[in-house]
């Protein structure tokens, strides 16, 4: 099964059961990221583990600490306007991408939470990216 079958799979489950998913997934905190494809401006929907800092979310383009950014995170670069899922909710959101000592200190708390992002930034040369969701008022 490849990436988009698999996460094909996730989206469904997420939307059929409110936001929880089973699996690798079961009890991480999910939601659903919908882009526009930076080239061909399609939308695309990801499903990914968050954190939250305050009143917004927090992702992280770690790819599973492949050498390269994930789709996703190309096409935030492109268009920061964004529509995110969180459970039985969908609301249209802004993407901002923290550098330096922000970076660090969210990064920091998504990797105390879920330990597997420390493992992921050891197995790159790239400095893992942070995005910050912040909902459109």
């Amino acid at each position: 099964m490849d990436m988009h079958e698999f996460n094909d799979g996730v989206i469904k489950e997420f939307r059929a059961n409110a936001g929880k998913v089973g699996g690798n997934f079961a009890g991480a905190p999910m939601l659903l990221l919908t882009t526009k494809g930076a080239k061909s401006g399609l939308e695309r929907v990801t499903p990914l583990v968050h954190t939250r800092d305050g009143d917004n979310l927090v992702i992280i383009a770690s790819f599973a600490g492949a050498p390269k950014h994930p789709a996703w995170f190309l096409n935030i670069q492109a268009n920061p306007a964004i529509t995110v899922e969180i459970g039985t909710e969908k609301f249209a959101a802004q993407a901002t991408i923290p550098e330096g000592a922000e970076r660090e200190r969210l990064y920091k708390a998504q990797a105390a939470m879920m330990p597997n992002f420390d493992e992921y930034q050891r197995k790159t040369s790239r400095l893992i990216p942070v995005v910050v969701l912040k909902r459109n008022a």
